[in-house]
């Protein structure tokens, strides 16, 4: 077994999320948060390249984009181990990559701490869901434990736009298309722009990017689909100010009372250390209601947060209020309910 094999295999029995492989240290893995050596020798350049070269061999893809651009984004599964999803990137003029560690299983919600009612999203039929936070927030297996849901449950075609693909999804009650950018299609806009004329039911976007992206997945939402749609963001007023300002002030009018029109849910979410060192989700949830939609249109979106605040009864949660009930289920410590609330000093206040 190649090096490169017993690195992957300890990071998936150590239950690792990602692997490290960068000169200058040793090959790492991180668990619940920590990065750990899996062995004490650092690195050379030399040995990098060996590595990442295996990587390439075991994915089936050719080395040369990387090495003439410096970045590359893609995934592999070993059958009997794992999936890995992969970023390849040059640092002081060496190769370094950072792979992730996917499960062939998509997780249980429940047992992942996903709670019921951002569940119930899988039972929207038409209209826009946004899924926002920072890198590794677990923004795709909660997405992906939605389309399970869809999958289990509903007669769809679901096509997902990924880069890359994570979690596989076998056809059930659903057909479920999974295509990948830049190997199935080149990029998400003409995924996009192509997929409406597939006959699809539900539309998973891996990321919106840019002016056109968003504006065609509005339409799409418009059309009566159901599109799933990825931002990194904190905070859906701050999911909701980026779309806006992606576009032109002449356009950004007519674009508010669009996505007013259309936007469903936002699910904002963060993890956070629990009382054992593990990582445990927190969630923000915003439906959206006259009053949200009102607030999007006059560009009033200052205000949306204190009807999320007082949107209980409507199904919705603050970021705040998700990390107090995590305090208050014995699930994480008031040090961490302080450092990754959005309002500590009120958080503190309840608290006592």
């Amino acid at each position: 077994m190649s090096d490169l094999n017993n690195y992957l295999n300890r990071a998936v029995n150590d239950q690792a999320s990602d692997l490290f492989i960068v000169a200058g240290c040793p090959v790492s893995e991180k668990i619940e948060g920590h990065i750990v050596p899996i062995e004490g020798q650092k690195l050379l350049p030399p040995d990098t390249e060996m590595l990442i070269r295996e990587i390439y061999k075991l994915a089936n893809r050719s080395i040369d984009k990387y090495l003439s651009t410096g970045d590359d984004d893609f995934s592999f599964a070993i059958p009997g181990l794992s999936r890995f999803r992969v970023n390849t990137y040059r640092q002081r003029n060496s190769l370094a990559a950072v792979v992730r560690i996917v499960s062939f299983d998509i997780p249980k919600w429940d047992q992942i701490h996903i709670p019921p009612q951002v569940m119930e999203l899988a039972k929207i039929t038409h209209g826009m869901i946004l899924f926002t936070g920072t890198a590794g927030s677990g923004k795709s297996t909660t997405q992906a434990c939605i389309i399970d849901r869809i999958n289990q449950s509903r007669e769809c075609h679901i096509i997902t736009l990924e880069d890359p693909i994570e979690y596989l999804h076998k056809n059930m009650r659903s057909i479920v298309s999974q295509r990948e950018i830049s190997i199935d299609t080149a990029d998400y806009l003409s995924a996009l722009r192509s997929c409406l004329r597939q006959a699809p039911d539900v539309i998973l976007l891996g990321e919106m990017r840019d002016a056109e992206t968003i504006r065609t997945a509005i339409t799409a939402a418009e059309t009566g689909h159901t599109i799933i749609a990825t931002m990194h963001t904190k905070g859906a007023v701050n999911a909701i100010d980026r779309i806006i300002d992606s576009f032109t002030s002449a356009h950004q009018a007519q674009i508010r009372y669009q996505l007013a029109n259309v936007l469903h849910t936002v699910v904002s979410q963060q993890m956070i250390p629990d009382i054992n060192g593990n990582m445990i989700p927190a969630f923000e949830l915003m439906q959206v209601n006259s009053a949200i939609r009102g607030m999007i249109r006059e560009n009033k979106n200052y205000q949306i947060d204190n009807v999320i605040t007082a949107g209980r009864d409507e199904g919705m949660i603050s970021m705040d209020q998700s990390i107090q009930a995590l305090y208050e289920q014995g699930l994480i410590t008031k040090e961490a309910a302080l450092n990754y609330a959005d309002h500590p000093d009120q958080i503190q206040r309840r608290l006592g």
